[in-house]
Formats: structure tokens, C-alpha cells, sequence
């Protein structure tokens, strides 16, 4: 009869045995780098406050529970892989000098994840890297974008959402045009602003998509589509909110369409955007089915042979 300890084992779970100095080294690394780099999570968190990043609080908290999902028992690793990790962590430590030094905020704080995959190589070396680095890898995350960039995709954004939407609106029937980033329906203006671009959703979205391909069990190119389809699926949510937008200020009322813009959507566009996604798994699981292949086998004088299929 087999124990849960047996179970844990069997699952690929980590046993109170002798990997746990490994564990308690792999506590002690992170809290020395945790508390290294405070001031920069510190300043992390306080973009979490904001709309655009409010997701960057589960982050952290999905990273552990991955880390406890994937988890394998600590084995010895030769120490020249132990080498690359203090590597590794050195160049991190070092380019964060650099982004302080030139008063680089947000890629001082992104420092923070190659100098945790330094750790696991430190510890654990390549086996554990395979199991525990994508969950590692994940916590870029919990990083806003540098304004730089977050300027450059806003423009593209606003005007993608306001063409399409504009478009969508003009194949339902009603009279549109757009000027700009305004949509003009009817007697109604309105303005797509940067709230509006869809770079929160997308931001979300993404994330959440490569959270669903680290926990799932499917092929690669699964994946792969999975995680470049949330971008398309994050938009075409983003289009859908602000067609429906319009849709209320010209058929009901501008409060109405202010609720549904501010409230409403803010709770649906998520849960449309994962019936999308389930929908798109759902057809990559029966785009290939496999075909039963009957071998036949020659029979001798007086043996009766059935066939075999595989």
C-alpha cells in the first residue's frame, strides 16, 4: 500500500530528506535578495496601486504556488554548474549597478528576476532551472513596462481600437466615422483615451495566458498559440467593449454607457477574453485526432492470428 509520501514522490513533490539543506540554502539566497532589492519591489508595488499594473499583486503568489506545482526533489549538481549560477547572479547585481547609476528605475527592477534564476542555478543547478525557472521567469510580470515603451505602444494601440471599432459599428448599421482617436456615432462623440488603447487588457491577458501554458500539459506548438493569440484575443476584447460603448450612448443613455464602459466591462472583459481562449483550446485539441492503425500479421498453417492496432 502506498504512503502519500510515496504519492508525493511519485508526482515529482520534494520529501523532507536529505535535498532539505538545499531548501533551506534556496530560503536563505532569496530572503538576502529580497531584502537587496526592497527598495526596488517597494517601488514595483506602488505601480500595482494603479489600474494598468493592479494585476502585479497575484504575481508573486501564483510564482510559489508553480513553484509548489512543479516542484522535484534537490539533487546533487556538479559544482561547475553551481558556478554558473554565482555568475549568473553577479552579472544581475552588476547591471543593477548600472541602472542605478544612470537612474534606470524599471530595469534596475527587472534585474531582480535573472539574479533569482542565478539563485536556482546556484542551488540546484540545471535540473532544477528546468522545473523552477519559467515559474522564476514569470515574475517579469509584476514589472510595469518603461515609459518609453508603454508611449510607443499607447498610439498604435488607440488608433487600431478606434478603426476597428469604428468598422464594426459601421457593419451594424450605424453611422460612423472616426477623426483622429474620437469616434464619431450619430450625435455622439467618442473619445478613445489611453485607458482605452487595450494595453491593460493586453497586458493582463498576456500574462495570464503564459500562466495557463506553465500549468497546462499540451504540445508545444499548443502553447506557442496559445500565448501569441493573447495579444488578438486582449484587442478584439477591447474592441468589443468600446462597440458596445457606442452601441448605448446612441440606443439608451450616456449613463447607462458610462456604467457598462467603467463598471461592467472592467469585470466581464476578462472572463469574455477566457471563454475566447477556451474556445481557441478547444478547437487546437480536436484539430488533430488520432488514427488507430490495424497491423496485419501473416498467419501459419493452424494459427489463428487477430489484429493488432497501435
Amino acid at each position: 500500500m502506498s504512503t502519500a509520501l510515496e504519492k508525493r514522490e511519485q508526482t515529482g513533490g520534494s520529501l523532507p530528506n536529505a535535498s532539505q539543506p538545499g531548501w533551506i540554502g534556496f530560503g536563505l539566497l532569496m530572503g538576502l535578495l529580497v531584502f537587496g532589492y526592497w527598495n526596488s519591489l517597494k517601488e514595483a508595488a506602488a505601480y500595482w496601486e494603479g489600474p494598468q499594473y493592479s494585476h502585479g499583486w497575484l504575481i508573486p503568489l501564483f510564482t510559489v504556488v508553480l513553484l509548489w506545482m512543479r516542484q522535484q526533489p534537490l539533487t546533487e549538481v556538479p559544482p561547475i554548474q553551481r558556478w554558473y549560477g554565482v555568475g549568473i547572479l553577479a552579472v544581475s547585481l552588476l547591471l543593477r549597478i548600472g541602472c542605478a547609476w544612470y537612474g534606470l528605475d524599471i530595469p534596475d527592477m527587472v534585474t531582480f528576476v535573472p539574479a533569482v534564476l542565478g539563485v536556482i542555478w546556484i542551488i540546484g543547478g540545471w535540473p532544477m532551472f528546468r522545473w523552477a525557472g519559467p515559474a522564476a521567469a514569470f515574475l517579469i510580470f509584476m514589472f510595469p513596462l518603461p515609459w518609453s515603451v508603454e508611449q510607443a505602444l499607447l498610439t498604435p494601440l488607440q488608433t487600431l481600437a478606434t478603426r476597428v471599432s469604428t468598422y464594426v459599428l459601421q457593419t451594424l448599421g450605424f453611422g460612423a466615422y472616426y477623426e483622429g482617436n474620437r469616434i464619431q456615432i450619430e450625435e455622439v462623440q467618442l473619445g478613445v483615451v489611453d485607458a482605452c488603447s487595450g494595453l491593460r487588457m493586453t497586458t493582463i491577458f498576456l500574462a495570464l495566458s503564459v500562466a495557463i501554458v506553465l500549468i497546462a500539459d499540451r504540445p508545444w506548438w499548443e502553447n506557442l498559440v496559445i500565448v501569441l493569440s493573447a495579444v488578438p484575443i486582449a484587442l478584439t476584447v477591447n474592441v468589443i467593449r468600446i462597440t458596445v460603448t457606442g452601441i448605448l450612448h446612441v440606443v439608451a443613455s450616456a449613463e447607462l454607457a458610462n456604467m457598462v464602459f467603467h463598471d461592467l466591462a472592467g469585470w466581464l472583459m476578462v472572463p469574455l477574453a477566457l471563454i475566447l481562449l477556451w474556445i481557441e483550446v478547444s478547437i487546437l485539441s480536436n484539430l488533430f485526432v488520432e488514427v488507430e492503425e490495424e497491423i496485419p500479421l501473416v498467419s501459419r498453417p493452424g494459427v489463428v492470428r487477430t489484429p493488432v492496432t497501435k
